[in-house]
């Protein structure tokens, strides 16, 4: 239990910071252009911290812990991860683009590139503060 209880919070602390800085960088530049009229005014914080807790938990149970239990390499830990945000931001991605009136194509494309990085990178850094600190 110890191990997920780590990875989870590294994978958590990882995604907050870098998640935060590319969401107040990128959010005028590019999510108010392309999407601004379907954002809400103000942000949903229990939604934000339901979607973090369930995402940082699945990806330490399915992309972290086999990492270290596998002895993966650096490589393929970073690809689980990238796959892991593929499959996930391009879920909520392409159900938008199904299902939301004028919902354009780059903010998908964009959004799945970006979430596929981001998980690559934060289950790294999970990857290392798991194996550092058990």
């Amino acid at each position: 239990m110890k191990p997920i209880f780590i990875s989870t919070v590294a994978s958590l602390v990882t995604m907050l910071a870098i998640d935060t800085i590319w969401l107040r960088v990128m959010y005028s530049r590019f999510y108010q252009p392309n999407i601004g009229h379907l954002l809400a005014p103000t942000v949903n914080y229990g939604a934000a911290v339901v979607f973090y807790l369930i995402y940082t938990v699945g990806l330490s149970i399915l992309v972290v812990l086999p990492s270290l239990e596998g002895s993966f390499s650096i490589g393929r830990t970073f690809f689980l991860g990238a796959v892991f945000g593929l499959v996930a931001y391009g879920t909520y991605d392409f159900t938008n683009h199904a299902t939301l009136k004028d919902w354009p194509a780059i903010v998908s494309i964009v959004d799945i590139i970006w979430g596929s990085l981001l998980t690559g990178t934060v289950a790294l850094a999970s990857r290392a503060a798991t194996d550092w600190l058990t």
